[in-house]
């Protein structure tokens, strides 16, 4: 079943109730309020909203990315070892029946095999009820780990990758400074997805502007048909304040899609995909309706109702309606 949520947050046990038309939505922030041992703001999927967050490095360690707000203000640091022994030993103190823990910051994933095989062995034995952890990672970061690493990490309890494709058009990424291509990210997570790991993939609409928006889609859709990630999530891209893309925009370098071009691009998006087993989610406070679907089952019915938004006259088609103020 297609849902529209009114609300994102979920509740461990507990299945969302509340529903709403189509057009009308509350948003949920992937902002993490303020804590004494986090340095802020921080940022977690929204899918991580019951998971403890443990900072084992702050900000990103690429940081370079055209449309990214979200580390600007953070300069890297590997924290040490002996640091974040102390942040679990402390996090245990407090929360030692926790079942769900990510790991921040940027990336992870780009520590060497030893340090996130040690950092996980301590978590399992600080926290004998843990299920899960997951933490962002980039394709290079994967690509980095050989086969027997990563399906050891998975043996530790590793169990979901968050990766941003943002787009699989080349010329795109190389605009924007992604650092990646969309072949390397593609063998990444086949190559996760085989050691056992779960890939949860995030894409940007509108990030090829108005000018590439076909291709952004067309490219975008073949990569996560290669790629058959267990979950695809969508964001819209929002120009933030101090980036290069809020500059090139403002000066005209770079034009928005309007609201109704981002839901067709969605909507075409979404035609192209041919995945199987697939959660399909739009649920961050920067989309313009909250979405939930399974692929393949769910695909002619959350098309009709795009269909029917698109159809509606209530989306804007000369600019891009509500930004919400953080990507």
């Amino acid at each position: 079943m297609v849902i529209f949520h009114a609300k994102t947050q979920r509740r461990e046990g507990a299945k969302l109730a509340t529903r709403c038309p189509i057009w009308h939505c509350l948003r949920a922030s992937l902002m993490i309020p303020g804590r004494a041992d986090m340095n802020n703001p921080m940022f977690r999927p929204p899918a991580e909203a019951d998971s403890v967050i443990l900072q084992i490095d702050e900000g990103c360690p690429w940081n370079r990315c055209t449309f990214c707000g979200m580390y600007k203000a953070i300069p890297f640091m590997k924290r040490s070892l002996d640091q974040i022994v102390s942040m679990i030993r402390q996090e245990a103190a407090l929360n030692v029946d926790a079942r769900r823990i990510f790991l921040a910051d940027g990336d992870v994933m780009r520590r060497p095999f030893d340090e996130l095989a040690c950092i996980l062995q301590l978590l399992a034995e600080s926290f004998p009820r843990l299920a899960r952890v997951s933490l962002y990672a980039n394709g290079s970061s994967i690509l980095a780990k050989s086969d027997v690493q990563l399906a050891m990490l998975r043996t530790l309890r590793l169990h979901t990758l968050y990766m941003g494709l943002e787009s699989g058009d080349d010329t795109i990424l190389q605009g924007c400074c992604k650092g990646e291509t969309a072949s390397a990210m593609v063998e990444a997570g086949g190559k996760a997805q085989a050691a056992g790991l779960r890939m949860s993939v995030m894409i940007l609409l509108g990030l090829g502007g108005r000018a590439r928006s076909r291709q952004h889609v067309a490219h975008t859709a073949d990569a996560i048909n290669q790629m058959q990630p267990r979950l695809l999530s969508v964001l819209r891209v929002i120009p933030v304040p101090g980036t290069r893309l809020y500059t090139d925009t403002a000066n005209g370098h770079f034009a928005m899609p309007t609201e109704y071009e981002t839901v067709q691009e969605l909507r075409a998006l979404v035609e192209q995909l041919q995945v199987h087993g697939t959660v399909f989610r739009a649920n961050h406070s920067s989309n313009i309706i909250p979405i939930e679907a399974r692929l393949p089952q769910d695909k002619q019915t959350l098309l009709a109702s795009l269909d029917s938004l698109i159809a509606s006259g209530i989306l804007d088609r000369n600019s891009p309606g509500h930004l919400s103020a953080w990507l």
